[in-house]
């Protein structure tokens, strides 16, 4: 039972408020010098005194970390990984260049005559912004700044406004290039470039169906979206439309060069990050934001991030091994096994439950590096496809992401919003977003071929 303990006291530490990688670290230590010294107690070691069964006990859980740093040498090795930094530092800078800016200003006038067209054009936006740069936080903050007053001034209804916003910037968990996708397939230990694919079409299928909710509920309620009226000013229709254009090619542009690439089979995820963050800097350039002082920030910036994920990577790596030398996945296999109904379908859903309601108060990052690490080996004891269970899981995150009362969405949006928008306000307007990831989730769990995903279980 020493693994189970562990895992909770680390879940707990978390809770409270514990850095990750040094909780992560801290327990497994502690808990790696607790099964070397009940290993020494069970083998008589005690025998010779206290003291000499202390000392060998701890000579044990030394020992249990023998390997740690070849476990850490493959870390550095491993270049999958590689391209986390160069997709963080893509969507920085492109977060700089006033991208977003662009492109929402564009979209919202193009479709502000029609009721709901802001906040269609945000969900648009959204997935744009999330094939650009995979990073949830900038397009939740992005659009806070700039769509949502935007909304409000043409009197939207707060819990419509904040929800489309909320929704559309957690799509950089699950459209590519998704630094969670890239996370799942170090784990699952499958080509990131296939969790692409996979995910393109769930993905396309939650920006539908936003839109279709919009839409419905702007047609049934006048007044919860109105239509913003023609203006001259704006220049003509043509005008409008040839200017969204100029806003959005070059980013449609570089998605094409990024997830093409890789489709094709042209570049790895690596090669192509790399692709991106030449290109993000070559958008700066066009739209007249480059500097070396920008440069400079954005690197920074995606140290601070990289280092952050790789240090709860290393510290995950000692948690995984403590673990599965203390006999702690034997013990969750069992456990699985022995869940009621079709060993599979038990459990997925049991799975996914968990998943869901630990995202409502740790990471993506934490989830994928401690919680899935230990459903792998039982989801291939149980031949579950590995692409199709990767991308269950990114969705479920996705949706942990939006769930109150701890979705860091509704985090990032309630530090940008006005002071007349209500935290409570932020609640509400998620939850028919919910429901859509829900459902989605659902067809995508039973009915996998709808999504294009059928030649990856055959």
């Amino acid at each position: 039972m020493i693994g189970i303990s562990m895992f909770f006291t680390a879940l707990f530490m978390l809770l409270i408020g514990f850095p990750v990688a040094f909780t992560f670290g801290a327990v497994s230590v502690f808990f790696g010098f607790i099964a070397g010294i009940l290993s020494v107690y069970t083998d008589g070691g005690f025998d010779a005194g206290m003291m000499v069964g202390l000392m060998e006990g701890v000579s044990e859980g030394i020992a249990m970390f023998d390997y740690m740093p070849f476990r850490i040498f493959s870390i550095q090795q491993n270049t999958i990984l590689m391209a986390i930094p160069m997709f963080i530092f893509m969507g920085i800078v492109l977060q700089k260049t006033g991208l977003a800016e662009k492109l929402l200003e564009s979209m919202g006038f193009l479709f502000g005559e029609i009721r709901g067209g802001i906040a269609i054009s945000t969900v648009l936006v959204g997935s744009l912004l999330a094939a650009s740069t995979g990073v949830v936080g900038a397009s939740v903050v992005a659009m806070g700044v700039i769509s949502l007053p935007v909304m409000l001034k043409y009197k939207y209804k707060p819990e419509l406004a904040t929800g489309t916003i909320c929704a559309s910037g957690t799509l950089g968990q699950i459209i590519p290039p998704s630094i969670v996708l890239i996370i799942l397939g170090d784990v699952f230990q499958v080509p990131v470039g296939d969790l692409f694919q996979a995910a393109v079409w769930p993905g396309l299928a939650l920006v539908g169906s936003y839109i279709l909710y919009i839409l419905i509920v702007s047609y049934l309620k006048k007044d919860v979206a109105p239509a913003i009226p023609a203006n001259p000013s704006r220049g003509s229709k043509k005008k409008q439309v040839l200017k969204a254009l100029i806003d959005i090619i070059p980013s449609l542009t570089l998605i094409i060069l990024v997830l093409g690439s890789i489709f094709a089979g042209i570049a790895t995820p690596t090669e192509s990050s790399a692709v991106g963050s030449v290109g993000a800097v070559l958008l700066a350039l066009i739209y007249k934001t480059f500097s070396f002082a920008m440069i400079k920030e954005a690197a920074l910036e995606s140290v601070k991030i990289t280092s952050m994920v790789f240090a709860i990577l290393i510290g995950a790596t000692a948690f995984s091994m403590v673990f599965s030398y203390t006999g702690g996945e034997e013990i969750v296999a069992e456990f699985m096994s022995n869940l009621p109904g079709d060993d599979k379908l038990g459990f997925i859903i049991f799975t996914m439950v968990v998943i869901l309601v630990l995202g409502f108060f740790i990471d993506f990052v934490e989830i994928s590096y401690i919680i899935v690490p230990i459903l792998v080996p039982i989801s291939e004891a149980l031949g579950i496809n590995p692409v199709w269970f990767a991308i269950l899981i990114a969705m479920n995150l996705q949706t942990s992401f939006l769930t109150p009362p701890f979705g860091f969405s509704l985090f990032y949006l309630k530090g940008v919003a006005p002071a007349s928008v209500s935290t409570m306000q932020i609640y509400r307007g998620v939850i028919p977003f919910i429901f859509i990831q829900i459902v989605i989730l659902i067809l995508l769990a039973f009915f996998p071929e709808v999504f294009g995903i059928s030649s990856f279980l055959e």
